[in-house]
């Protein structure tokens, strides 16, 4: 039967990217389908390959020491210590910044931190900015335009109901959205609702509220949050299984309730202390490690859920962490060390801020027990995804398609000359890494000397080399001075006197 083309009219909810975007696909579906036709007798349009599911889980404010294949000797992490066994564990990957809002930013829109839309924590001050408008493309849109379906369950942190409505997720690119739209809220694990869709749902937890945004600490603790959001995912995959899907499972674990830590001296709220009620640690302790093992746990039930229905081999996973660990729940750092090696943590733009463990799980694809030192990070799941659904990438992006590397051929896989992140928090201040060694760092001003530091020699950016290397640092100096686009909502404000770090 002859093919037929579909049309396509601007709406308004359309800018002018978008609407490019739309048509490019259309293009593609149509040019797709016309070179499909069967030249036999009985003409038809051969059925389309349909490209895999694609669940992305994020943690929140794990660090790349967290785990135990990364190299956790004290809390027990065996689901995803399996996952990296079953599937490929990534060495050096980044995540798009050192704090929540603007490192999800980077990941849904495939930019940069200097080019995304969110660069800052905004909170209740300017809640626009920390908003994403219609003219941004999500990775979610980019799917759904591909035939997906789409999902998000957990916590958002780009859009709110009111002023910063444009970046509620159906707005987005999601079809179905269940848990928290603001960060603040998100801090409270017992909370007393939750967001479906744009719809409040209430639970039956009894908080003390902090501020008027959902934020505080439960004083009768009956659902968990996170719980609700491993069930709802679950759920999820059983339910679309007739058409590819991506399923974005953002978790809140094992981020801190600051609010509590601040009324109680324990943020670290978790229904129970599993393995660790009866270790001689603080409570802070248990609970930082009880939620990360909760964490594991989830991540093993959605496996086992995906081999139960068939869907293992026609699904890759992605799991990672938002930012680097933090330090919120009064809990004891020197117990855990959860940035391994590395030095700082969130707010830090040396690795122990921004590099974060990264498992990649796919049967049948992608070969177990294996691992990458490829330097990547969280805008190249935008090309990564885009190219499994056989899509385009929207223009403007600063993504890298990861899929070689990860079904093992990594002398095809292209790289990054410059990874780039800024943080806007005590003083504007810049870091940049070039060709997947040198780190350089600038604070204190656009042209004050960076700090430059040589991965390769010094794993914990110790030592800076910028005498020793002049002509590195000039050039990672000079790409720092024009890395980022103007932004109304995120200029930089130096704090004279900063200087380099020490």
């Amino acid at each position: 039967m002859p093919v037929t083309y579909p049309t396509l009219s601007m709406t308004r909810s359309d800018s002018p990217r978008r609407f490019l975007h739309r048509i490019a696909t259309l293009i593609l579906t149509a040019a797709t389908a016309a070179l499909s036709v069967n030249s036999t007798n009985q003409a038809r349009c051969a059925e389309p390959t349909r490209g895999p599911n694609l669940i992305f889980i994020l943690a929140d404010d794990l660090g790349y020491g967290d785990l135990g294949c990364y190299g956790q000797a004290v809390i027990e992490t065996p689901q995803l210590d399996q996952m990296a066994r079953e599937g490929l564990r990534f060495t050096h990957f980044y995540a798009g910044a050192t704090v929540c809002a603007p490192s999800r930013s980077v990941l849904m829109t495939g930019q940069h931190h200097g080019h995304t839309r969110v660069r800052g924590n905004a909170g209740a001050v300017n809640p626009l900015a920390q908003a994403l408008r219609p003219e941004d493309t999500t990775v979610a849109e980019v799917l759904q335009q591909a035939g997906y379906h789409t999902a998000l369950m957990g916590k958002w942190g780009l859009g709110d109901a009111g002023p910063a409505e444009s970046g509620l997720p159906r707005k987005q690119g999601f079809d179905e959205f269940f848990g928290f739209l603001n960060q603040q809220h998100a801090h409270n694990h017992f909370p007393d609702f939750l967001w479906r869709n744009e719809e409040r749902v209430p639970l039956p937890n009894v908080i003390t509220p902090v501020g008027t945004t959902g934020a505080g600490y439960a004083t009768e603790a009956i659902q968990f949050a996170d719980d609700l959001f491993a069930e709802a995912a679950l759920e999820y995959v059983a339910d679309h299984q007739s058409q590819p899907f991506f399923l974005y499972w953002s978790m809140v674990i094992p981020h801190a309730n600051n609010e509590r830590t601040r009324a109680l001296r324990n943020g670290a709220e978790v229904p129970d202390f599993g393995p660790y009620a009866t270790a001689d640690w603080p409570d802070p302790d248990k609970g930082q490690a009880a939620m990360i093992t909760r964490m594991d746990s989830y991540v093993g039930r959605m496996l086992k859920r995906l081999r139960e229905l068939g869907l293992a081999e026609k699904t890759l996973v992605v799991f990672t962490s938002d930012n680097g660990p933090h330090n919120e729940s009064n809990h004891d750092l020197r117990r855990f060390e959860p940035a391994g090696p590395y030095t700082g943590i969130k707010r830090s733009l040396t690795d122990g801020g921004i590099r974060v463990p990264m498992i990649a799980w796919w049967p049948g694809k992608i070969a177990p027990n294996t691992e990458s030192g490829h330097v990547g990070y969280f805008g190249d799941w935008m090309a990564t995804a885009a190219e499994l659904a056989g899509t385009t990438v929207p223009q403007g992006c600063d993504s890298i398609s990861l899929v070689p590397t990860l079904l093992g051929h990594a002398d095809k896989q292209s790289e990054h000359e410059f990874l780039y992140w800024e943080f806007h928090e005590g003083g504007f201040k810049q870091a940049a890494l070039y060709q997947g060694r040198w780190k350089g760092i600038r604070m204190g001003g656009p042209d004050a000397p960076i700090a430059l530091y040589d991965q390769n020699a010094d794993v914990p950016e110790k030592v800076d080399v910028a005498a020793q290397h002049p002509d590195i640092a000039s050039k990672v100096a000079a790409y720092l001075s024009q890395a980022r686009s103007p932004s109304a909502d995120w200029q930089p404000v130096w704090k004279s006197g900063q200087g380099k770090r020490k």
